[in-house]
């Protein structure tokens, strides 16, 4: 196919120019290596495409059919070379980010902020979901980046840490409990909580750390939204499991207290994952180079 090209260039331009001769000076090689061109096309299509002449050559009734075609042909290639160098110029692309809600407002928003600023032609798509499902969109190609919390699985990613969650029991200022008291595991355990649903990445491995511990978490209250577990907190109706990094607002304001314990839940990640042997679309390689030089800075 790319010898059968580069012989409708050759036909293109002596079309174009109605001349084996300016033809040659045009695409840089001999008249002969022209005229051979032209006839083995010719005998591919087993039809005659020029006409000569004293003054050159003009298209036949075949030829011109034709020339429509091959014109039309080589404008969309150079159109869609001109579009790539325009994607890998960031003048034009797409972006597709897989992150939950809460990462995208408590973690995502000012680097999307200043990349859309820096880069107003790219198309940025966000995809919600929790861990687990935006990690599925990136395996089958449907989002660019995924942001999850510590991947189980990475021999097919290349992950990029961007911050540490706490998992930490909170509840509200006039919850009937006892601040200054250091609670065990057992008594936070006993406790009426409020969790996030099972599926929640944060839920499960709340229930996986209890369980090493000889516990099984029995929630009065299950929920799939962070923030209405924040607000039954609030309102009273009981101790919730939260990650402390998203809900600072409402802990410096008073609105949530947390309790003290005397155990400490392991740090979990936050990371920016990739295909390990896919290459990025130059959009998502300028994003993921642009959060990492970000938390570099910092």
């Amino acid at each position: 196919m790319s010898v059968k090209l580069e012989l409708y260039k050759v036909f293109k331009e002596v079309a174009e120019a109605g001349n084996i001769t300016a033809a040659a000076q045009s695409l840089y090689i001999s008249q002969s290596a022209v005229s051979q061109s032209i006839k083995q096309l010719e005998g591919e299509l087993q039809t005659r495409l020029f006409s000569r002449n004293s003054r050159g050559v003009t298209l036949t009734g075949e030829g011109k059919l034709l020339y429509e075609y091959v014109r039309s042909a080589m404008g969309l290639l150079e159109t869609g070379e001109a579009k790539l160098s325009q994607t890998h110029d960031l003048q034009m692309g797409h972006l597709t980010i897989g992150a939950s809600d809460t990462v995208t407002s408590q973690f995502l928003l000012p680097y999307l902020d200043r990349f859309h600023r820096q880069y107003p032609a790219i198309h940025i798509q966000i995809v919600s979901g929790r861990s687990h499902k935006v990690l599925g969109l990136l395996q089958s190609g449907k989002v660019d980046i995924a942001f999850a919390s510590t991947p189980s699985e990475t021999t097919s990613l290349t992950v990029f840490p961007c911050f540490a969650t706490h998992a930490i029991f909170v509840a509200g200022a006039d919850y009937p409990c006892d601040f200054d008291h250091v609670y065990t595991i057992q008594e936070i355990a006993r406790f009426p909580l409020i969790l996030l649903e099972r599926k929640a990445s944060s839920r499960l491995y709340l229930e996986k750390y209890f369980l090493q511990n000889g516990l099984h978490l029995d929630p009065e209250i299950e929920l799939g939204a962070r923030s209405l577990l924040v607000d039954l907190a609030t309102i009273g109706f009981g101790v919730a499991g939260v990650t402390e990094e998203f809900v600072t607002r409402e802990l410096d304001s008073g609105r949530l207290r947390k309790l003290r314990t005397d155990f400490e839940i392991p740090a979990r990640s936050v990371d920016m994952c990739t295909l390990r042997d896919v290459p990025m679309t130059a959009a998502a390689e300028q994003f993921v180079s642009f959060v990492k030089s970000s938390i570099a800075a910092k």
